[in-house]
């Protein structure tokens, strides 16, 4: 506290830490490109959005590029991480696919829209940006290549091959899911897409000669 003229108190601003400083900056940030995109949002508002002067602002990010580019970092980890402990919260395989279609409507039906930032960028072209968003998607597919390897023994091409599929299965259902205004409940959606994976999936057969079903011939 300091004193001010006629005897009174003013509090001084709080000063956080540098590491809670800069969750707070990111945690404006990404409501404001979320809202407006990276183009039309300005340093102002984040610094506004976030009760801190621009200087203050600048002491922790260089700029609004980085800014962004720390939130992708942050959110492309996120949805790595998920599908990856999908892969490993279970043996089932089934459970695995229902585990891995879960991670991409979660991560689209978050309330912080920040898969918005991953996929709906309108700075895709930076290719700093696009590095990013290509890893996401390089990420997950790997993190289902690597159980579908050792699951059945197909050959890395193979299981990389299927792996997409999943993926990109997943995401692209639970972005058609939330574009077109949630119509079928999210668990409902969930258990429809998981099902079609995994009538593909299960049958290939298991490492052993164990099998899910009839295995397609692999050439």
């Amino acid at each position: 506290m300091t004193a001010a003229s006629g005897g009174q108190q003013t509090a001084r601003p709080t000063r956080l830490p540098r590491s809670a400083r800069r969750k707070q900056l990111l945690a404006a940030a990404q409501q404001i490109f979320v809202a407006h995109g990276y183009h039309a949002a300005a340093m102002d508002d984040i610094a506004e959005r976030a009760g801190v002067s621009k200087p203050v602002l600048y002491q922790h990010f260089p700029g609004k590029l980085e800014l962004y580019l720390a939130l992708l970092d942050t959110h492309c980890d996120a949805i790595i991480a998920k599908v990856r402990g999908a892969m490993l919260a279970s043996p089932d395989n089934k459970d695995r696919v229902k585990g891995a279609v879960r991670a991409y409507f979660d991560f689209m039906d978050h309330e912080s829209e920040a898969f918005r930032l991953v996929f709906e960028s309108d700075l895709r072209n930076d290719p700093q940006v696009r590095q990013r968003v290509e890893r996401v998607e390089q990420g997950c597919i790997a993190a289902v290549t690597d159980t579908i390897i050792s699951d059945t023994g197909l050959r890395p091409d193979q299981a990389e091959l299927l792996a997409s599929g999943l993926a990109g299965a997943a995401g692209q259902a639970a972005q058609f899911w939330l574009a077109n205004g949630r119509r079928t409940p999210k668990a409902e959606a969930e258990a429809l897409v998981a099902a079609l994976i995994w009538r593909g999936i299960a049958s290939f057969p298991l490492q052993g000669g164990s099998t899910a079903g009839m295995a397609p011939e692999i050439g």
